[in-house]
């Protein structure tokens, strides 16, 4: 059996060495002896992409993907995803805070009859912005997508390798991994493992970086937010009608106090804020159909190593 590690990097020049070298250790401690890491530039800034030229010239199993912007850890996944040839793919971050080591515990739970396994922390080693993205992302999940009520996700997880084609076949321009699985399969396990601290630099993941991903996730593979707006407009269609009635029967049984001008402005600034943000939704899901029509590229891939040998046991180990 074949298996195909996934790493997106971006800003991890000083890491991605010891992450690198920490997957291979572990694969010759688990006897995997065909195996192949394939590492994605996705535009960073430093200088990693000279760094994963560098392992893919001193190790056989280790190619790389440079893409031409950055795309986003989603699509650089998928630009990773469409070059492995494994029957298993790993997919785990650059920043060395994934347990490679408890490896093992994802992949007995594989074999125990499960399509996706996600590695879950009882405490995650990242800061309160990170951790409310996660929370958020999470919670999305489960009201957005319909996840199940137990999922607990990562970016350190195994799939089976008709989850991965299945993924492959989405072609647009705003992809969500979670999105995909979830239309794929619901055979979907969870293990605890341990989060490591980051040994250096910080996340990549800005606000607006959080946020464009979650409305990838909300637009691409769901309408719940246009759901949501069709009961808002009833619930404030209700409490305007409920509003004018006792507006009207107040007027009747006190003729001589006068209409407040206050309240009246404040409700106009409350319905006409929930028409814009739902116009501004509508607008999000009218531009994403736009630009995915005009066949705008998931990922551009700028630049790959040269082409991965093949691999016979530990031997291309030894240079």
């Amino acid at each position: 059996m074949k298996y195909s590690f996934v790493i997106p990097c971006y800003r991890s020049e000083h890491t991605l060495e010891q992450v690198v070298g920490e997957l291979i250790a572990e694969t010759k401690k688990q006897h995997l002896t065909d195996y192949e890491i394939v590492l994605v530039n996705d535009c960073s800034p430093d200088d990693v992409w000279h760094v994963i030229q560098r392992l893919s010239r001193e190790h056989a199993c280790v190619y790389g993907i440079n893409l031409a912007r950055n795309f986003g850890q989603h699509a650089a996944l998928l630009a990773g995803y469409a070059k492995t040839k494994g029957d298993i793919i790993v997919s785990l971050d650059d920043d060395g805070q994934a347990p490679v080591d408890e490896l093992d515990k994802l992949l007995g739970e594989l074999e125990r009859g499960q399509d996706v396994v996600y590695a879950y922390y009882e405490e995650i080693k990242q800061n309160r912005f990170r951790k409310f993205g996660t929370a958020v992302a999470t919670w999305m999940s489960r009201i957005m997508l319909g996840a199940p009520e137990d999922f607990k996700g990562s970016s350190f997880y195994v799939a089976k390798r008709f989850v991965i084609e299945e993924m492959l076949r989405y072609k647009n321009a705003y992809p969500y991994l979670l999105g995909l699985v979830l239309r794929t399969t619901r055979k979907i396990g969870y293990v605890q493992t341990s989060h490591r601290e980051r040994v250096y630099g910080t996340s990549g993941y800005s606000f607006r970086k959080l946020f464009s991903l979650w409305l990838n996730g909300f637009t691409a593979f769901s309408v719940k937010p246009l759901e949501i707006g069709v009961w808002l407009g009833i619930l404030f269609a209700a409490i305007g009608f409920i509003g004018g009635l006792a507006t009207v029967i107040h007027k009747i049984i006190r003729p001589s106090v006068m209409a407040g001008w206050s309240s009246t402005v404040c409700l106009i600034l409350l319905m006409g804020g929930v028409i814009m943000l739902m116009l501004g939704v509508i607008g999000e899901y009218i531009g994403r159909i736009y630009i995915c029509i005009n066949n705008a590229p998931q990922y551009v891939v700028k630049e790959e190593t040269p082409a991965k040998k093949e691999r016979n046991g530990e031997k291309n180990e030894n240079h």
